[in-house]
């Protein structure tokens, strides 16, 4: 191995580790109300620590969780399209939070949205398990997730439909759209700790990731403990995907481009991929959100609306660019 490519994978991550940091004090500096750090009054410094910062800090979580669970999936499915929402577990917080505006028990307690969220995101890990088994292969894990995905957006879709009155329909519609807009620090100290212990938990699994691209044996014979694996993989994202649909709502895309665009710059290694897929989604998410607040001031767009309008023309630009890979 040249020196070049034993330095490529630290680069990468001191790419993307900076573009997060810029990222997020673009957020901290653009805002709906103007341009610029607080100055000496006290509204602006109130706007400042209670708007921008707790924007800039759970962008960065939720972002940084989406990149990276997306990650860690593609490398244990094995799966160049699996994504956080695969498995359901952002499915099952939507269905959550959905239940709780729909049943108005949103409008009466302040924490109930995102607190339903996280309580649907643990059932739907749950069931997930319950289907899929302990020892169950990936394919069963990926129907399981498809099933309870579908469950939940079925549900979600009831809920919707037999909404009590325009204005909860005009809500579970937004909410589903995903934002940062309107969260609090409040949000932020609900979902960090469970974020950033999911992240950890995914973290972990690189070295067990890189013996299973070898395949299930292979690892085995490696020494992987696959039950193990298998556990840190399915509980830290729900830790981490769950708590951030819970309080952001649904926002596609992220687990899924990024992994894509980084991999060339990582070496095509499922441990190398992780750390930048962390930074990378964080940047993306913090960049996205900074451009609403310049191309929509008024929060008419949706930041899950824009991953999915940027998310859709690149998957279209992949398959007209790889056709000749996969040609016999």
């Amino acid at each position: 191995m040249t020196l070049a490519a034993a330095l490529l994978p630290s680069r990468t991550v001191a790419v993307t580790a900076a573009l997060a940091c810029v990222s997020f004090l673009l957020s901290l500096w653009i805002g709906p109300d103007g341009w610029g750090l607080p100055g000496d009054s006290a509204a602006a410094r109130l706007v400042f620590s209670e708007i921008r910062v707790p924007r800039a800090v759970l962008g960065f979580l939720i972002g940084g969780a989406l990149g990276l669970s997306g990650a860690v999936l593609q490398g244990y499915l094995r799966n160049p399209l699996a994504e956080p929402g695969l498995l359901g577990i952002s499915g099952g917080a939507a269905l959550g939070a959905v239940t709780a505006i729909h049943s108005g028990l949103a409008g009466r307690v302040a924490m109930a949205l995102p607190l339903a969220g996280l309580a649907g995101a643990a059932l739907a890990t749950i069931a997930i398990v319950a289907l899929a088994g302990a020892t169950g292969s990936t394919t069963t894990l990926i129907l399981a997730g498809v099933a309870v995905s579908s469950v939940a957006g079925a549900l979600t879709s009831l809920a919707l439909n037999l909404s009590p009155n325009p204005f909860a329909s005009t809500e579970i519609m937004f909410w589903l759209m995903g934002s940062l807009t309107d969260r609090s620090l409040i949000h932020v100290w609900l979902a960090a700790p469970l974020i950033l212990t999911g992240m950890a938990m995914l973290l972990t699994t690189g070295r067990d990731l890189e013996a299973l691209s070898l395949g299930e044996d292979a690892a085995q014979n490696l020494g992987v403990d696959l039950k193990g694996l298998r556990f840190k993989v399915i509980a830290g994202s729900a830790l981490a995907v769950g708590a951030a649909t819970a309080v952001a709502g649904a926002i596609g895309f992220i687990g899924l481009i990024v992994p894509h665009v980084i991999r060339p710059f990582a070496g095509h290694s499922p441990a190398r991929l992780l750390m930048p897929c962390l930074f990378g989604g964080a940047a993306m998410v913090l960049l996205s959100d900074v451009a609403l607040r310049v191309l929509s001031p008024q929060g008419d767009l949706r930041l899950g609306v824009l991953s999915a309008l940027i998310g859709a023309p690149f998957f279209l630009w992949r398959v007209l660019t790889s056709r000749g890979e996969f040609a016999p």
